[in-house]
């Protein structure tokens, strides 16, 4: 009897394939379990098992496991029923989920090995320059990995090298799979058992008087004994003892000590649990209990309450009701700065029972946290994180709350699976029976669309905590300040006496400009050139703390011109500003106040975001300018001003969302100002005042708003009435990608008709050398989104077979907003 599994690989290929196992394999095998396979010629990966049966595969010879990598299996059947919603409704490969949800510790993949032959003999003077150096090095050490390889010949390309080499009988290669999870262990430290006793302890300590060092150590273990109950760290004695570990060493040779390890967790939580939430007052309490009473009927409740209204206090009671039924929930946060902020919070309630997950996590604690939610441990019944977090191995999920839904961080873009981690996460809750919350002060159009229609459910909460006011928000006309000459720098008047207002009344200002770096462009005055980036079409960001203009696409980067590459005038300006020339300009404004900046450039590594947040929390931060981090749902009590630079840049937007985001966006950071008793002040600076958005932000008129851009949806065919495919094409040359995306248009349109739109360059139609254009298929309501993806699909697979085509990457990204 022959047994088989079907295993899913980690790569992009669309099907799952089957290896032979024996029966005693069979026997043990379970799907989630993970099997080192050959796949191909000589690679090793770890895939994941799904099915275990006796079918075997039709069209090709079934090869055998390497060996299993699992004692139990790592992966639920509610995580794999998860993966294959997502492969088919985002229209990506199971192998392309696999890889986004598994921490990367799981990932095995093998690394090649280069070793020397031992059996052959040959004659050296054959060897060509770089073969000769790579058998230099094989006489050093025992093997090579490429990497080495690379560095010891001094280029990208060693294969032909290799190969020569095999081929010459000099050297032999391996695979080999290397495990990337280690448990963290701890070396303790205590006093051998046969000195317990009190005469030989007396004995050993005067037998020490020539050892001054170590008798010093063994009087600091006996405090430190004395004071705690807890195993001493090796570490630990020797900072307290002001010894090294030389003198322990000693200790431990001679049997006086003896040294054990213990393994323990990395993410540790050390603070004092109050363990007391906070009372609500009548509103939340009253928007509490209608969210229980929606979850009656409706498994979704969408919570609309303005900023500052205490959400996070209602969802706390919620999470408080789940645990009590010992359900475990999921708290989903659009950004990481987001968690620090409230990790502190939620740890005042829940304390050990929390457990965060996100990006910025090493792998290690990203796999003991893993671990944990699946051991359905204690430490992680409430589970926060971004998006990631949605891949978690949930035992008993009761509750999820995506905060902030609206946010478009919630949607990946690249690489595959391009998934919405909100409406994942409808769907995670659908398979545990579980509820859902989304909160948010200016929900997506969707959302709210979807809670009028009586789909979720939905409830309000429209008075800010401790009954402060909105904040009074204003409009600024800086085209009538510059032709008065009422500006100073980027800063009009009104804007520069508020902020000195706020500071003099010991209060903290934010300032927000969603650009960052120094300027956007970059122009010689004599002839108007201006530097782009070689690979991407657009101009070189000037940053000024490098001195080096940068790509924001690409990366690419290089110093910051004496003189214009064109026509070698030193006559340079810059054009347009960042966060960089705000942080500059305040700091000559306003010499003797602190002022932080925050952006992708200063939040780099893993606590880039705490540092910021707590030194502005702190007050050691006067003014703080940032891009639109600052605006998701930070809570900084003392701010009482909020000044937004420049709001066209966010209008002026070649995107259907345009106008909904910017507001979005500017009612989310009018938001931060004034939290506690005063009322917040808002400064807008435009150029056109008259716009209706603004009009609409500056009286906090979301339902106007709604209205507006619901009728605009409706008349030209955008969600929430039509769904939305995009498909990019990507190559490297124009023609190639003009030519392969009007054969893909005019394909889709013998079936569409009229919704298809394009093909079109995108505003920025070249990124890191490569052409991209889009082809937009609107779905109308009645028609089938399961038999459209089939046609699309069927497009792109007799697409894949057209020579000329070959090489254009076809990009599917359902739900593309």
């Amino acid at each position: 009897m022959s047994y088989f599994i079907n295993v899913i690989l980690p790569i992009p290929l669309d099907k799952e394939f089957t290896y032979s196992i024996n029966k005693t394999e069979a026997a043990f095998l379970q799907p989630g379990m993970r099997v080192a396979v050959q796949f191909g010629k000589s690679k090793v990966y770890a895939a994941l098992v799904t099915k275990v049966h006796q079918n075997p595969p039709l069209v090709y010879e079934a090869k055998e496991i390497e060996h299993i990598l699992d004692e139990s299996p790592i992966v639920t059947q509610h995580q794999l029923e998860l993966w294959s919603w997502i492969s088919n409704y985002y229209m990506c490969t199971k192998g392309e989920v696999m890889r986004a949800a598994l921490p990367g510790a799981f990932l095995l993949e093998s690394e090649t090995i280069i070793l020397k032959n031992e059996k052959s003999l040959f004659d050296e003077s054959l060897l060509k320059d770089d073969e000769f150096l790579i058998y230099e090095a094989l006489q050093y050490q025992s093997l090579l990995r490429i990497q080495e390889v690379m560095n010891i010949v001094g280029k990208k390309n060693v294969l032909p090298v290799i190969k020569r080499l095999i081929e010459k009988e000099v050297i032999t290669v391996q695979e080999e799979i290397y495990e990337q999870y280690k448990p963290k262990i701890v070396r303790y430290i205590r006093l051998n058992t046969t000195y317990t006793k009190e005469e030989a302890l007396r004995d050993l300590l005067d037998t020490m008087t020539r050892a001054p060092k170590q008798r010093e150590v063994l009087m600091h273990l006996f405090t430190l004994q004395a004071q705690a109950t807890k195993p001493i760290k090796v570490n630990e004695l020797v900072k307290t003892s002001n010894s090294s570990a030389a003198v322990i060493r000693a200790l431990v040779d001679k049997n006086i000590l003896d040294e054990y390890h213990l393994q323990t967790d990395r993410v540790q939580y050390t603070g004092e649990t109050t363990g007391n939430t906070k009372q609500l007052n009548e509103y939340q309490h009253k928007a509490y209990e209608e969210i229980k009473d929606s979850f009656e009927n409706k498994d979704v409740c969408l919570f609309h309450g303005v900023t500052s209204s205490g959400k996070t206090e209602v969802y706390v009671k919620l999470i408080e009701q789940a645990i009590q039924k010992e359900e475990q929930v999921l708290y989903l946060l659009p950004e990481i700065a987001l968690t620090t902020q409230l990790i502190t919070r939620l740890q005042e309630y829940f304390g050990e029972k929390l457990t965060v997950y996100h990006s910025k996590y090493s792998v290690n604690e990203r796999v003991e946290a893993w671990n944990n939610v699946k051991a359905k441990k204690s430490k992680a019944q409430v589970v926060i994180g971004a998006r990631s977090a949605i891949f978690l191995p949930f035992a008993n999920l009761g509750l999820i709350i995506v905060d902030e839904e609206h946010e478009n961080t919630f949607k990946q873009y690249d690489p595959a699976p391009r998934y919405h981690a909100r409406d994942t996460a409808i769907v995670l809750a659908k398979m545990f029976y579980a509820k859902v919350v989304l909160g948010s002060a200016t929900p997506a159009l969707e959302t709210y669309y979807n809670a009028r229609q009586k789909k979720y459910g939905f409830v309000q909460l429209t008075r800010r905590y401790g009954d402060v006011l909105m904040p009074d928000i204003s409009l600024v006309d800086i085209k009538t300040k510059y032709r008065k000459k009422e500006m100073t720098g980027h800063f009009s008047d009104t804007l520069l006496t508020g902020i000195h207002n706020a500071l003099k009344e010991g209060e903290q200002v934010i300032l927000f400009q969603n650009r960052r770096g120094y300027s956007p462009v970059v122009e010689c005055n004599t002839c108007g050139h201006s530097p782009q980036c070689p690979n991407c079409d657009v101009s070189l960001t000037f940053h000024s703390f490098r001195n080096q203009l940068r790509c924001h696409y690409c990366g690419y980067h290089i110093a910051m011109p004496q003189k214009c590459m064109a026509c070698d005038s030193v006559d340079l300006t810059t054009k347009g500003f960042g966060t960089e020339q705000i942080e500059k300009e305040l700091q000559e404004l306003f010499p003797d106040h602190n002022i932080g900046r925050m952006d992708q450039d200063t939040t780099r590594g893993k606590h880039g975001y705490e540092k910021i947040i707590s030194r502005f929390e702190e007050g050691d931060i006067d003014i703080m300018v940032g891009t639109q981090m600052l605006s998701k749902g930070l809570d900084f009590r003392n701010v009482s001003l909020v000044g937004i630079m420049n709001a066209d840049n966010l209008l002026n937007f070649p995107d259907f969302r345009a106008h909904e985001r910017s507001f979005q966006l500017m009612q989310q950071v009018a938001g931060r100002a004034g939290r506690t008793k005063k009322r917040g002040k808002v400064l807008i600076q435009t150029y056109n005042p008259f716009h209706q958005i603004l009009q609409q932000v500056s009286v906090n008129d979301y339902t106007g708003m709604f209205t507006d851009q619901i009728e605009e949806r409706h008349q030209y065919k955008y969600p929430p009435f039509y769904k939305i495919i995009k498909i990019t094409g990507k190559h490297k040359d124009y023609n190639r990608v003009n030519e392969a995306t009007n054969w893909l248009a005019k394909s889709f349109r013998n079936v569409f008709n009229e919704n298809v739109l394009g093909p079109e360059f995108p505003p920025i139609s070249r990124i890191r050398n490569q052409y991209h254009k889009n082809i937009v298929i609107k779905i109308p309501q009645g028609q089938s989104l399961n038999k459209t993806k089939e046609v699309i699909k069927k497009i792109n697979t007799s697409f894949k077979s057209i020579k000329e085509f070959s090489g254009v990457r076809v990009i599917i990204n359902v739900d593309n907003y």
